[in-house]
């Protein structure tokens, strides 16, 4: 991410302007996972995370959790709101804030290496990907490869506005983007499609729009 990205994104927090923050566990989380068929102790990798409350859920279930996040005030707000009483350290570039299951990286994602990261069994990403700006995505592709082992796998959520995807002409919907960018280094299985007219809450007199929550699988090759 460039220093312009990384700026903009500590601004968000500090303006509080997190409107992307979920307020609960995402249920298709709480769905599909269990057939993952993870063992206790299993660590999960929570790339972006911010102060994602899947992260709770995913340590309730026996993992060991490993979040990273750029902005300091997400990282403090998610121990300070879940009564949570964290040690901290330094971690080469990172501060390593810490309780039981649960650990968050608080630094720059592309500055992570995997020594700082340790053996990971599956990343966990609840539209991280998506996050990010186009132009960076493949990079964010590439540099998980490097710090992640090939024996790894992706539980990969997305948001997506059908009727956006099917306007778009030439350009790539998000399903389409995934696969272009995924497909030549990953297997990629989309496990669920799920569909739901929502009215935008800027736009009350709007008709409803079609959103699609999907699930996917991904593996080494």
């Amino acid at each position: 991410m460039t220093s312009r990205d990384n700026l903009l994104w500590l601004q968000c927090w500090r303006d509080q302007q997190t409107d992307f923050n979920q307020k609960s566990v995402n249920p298709l989380l709480i769905r599909f996972w269990p057939g993952l068929g993870l063992v206790r102790g299993s660590r999960v990798f929570v790339p972006l995370c911010g102060k994602s409350l899947d992260m709770i859920w995913l340590a309730q279930q026996g993992h060991e959790v490993i979040g990273v996040e750029l902005s300091p005030i997400a990282v403090r707000a998610f121990f300070r709101e879940n009564h949570l009483k964290p040690t901290r350290r330094r971690v080469g570039q990172f501060t390593l804030w810490r309780q039981g299951r649960l650990s968050i990286l608080c630094g720059d994602f592309f500055s992570l290496t995997l020594a700082e990261l340790g053996q990971i069994d599956t990343v966990y990403d609840r539209a991280a990907l998506t996050a990010l700006p186009e132009a960076i995505r493949m990079l964010y592709i590439a540099h998980l490869q490097a710090i992640v082992s090939q024996a790894a796998q992706v539980f990969l959520l997305t948001t997506e506005d059908a009727q956006a995807d099917e306007t778009l002409g030439e350009a790539l919907g998000v399903g389409e983007e995934i696969t272009a960018l995924y497909a030549e280094g990953f297997a990629i299985e989309l496990t669920h499609v799920e569909s739901v007219f929502e009215r935008n809450p800027e736009w009350p007199e709007q008709p409803p729009e079609r959103t699609e929550y999907k699930v996917y699988r991904l593996s080494s090759k």
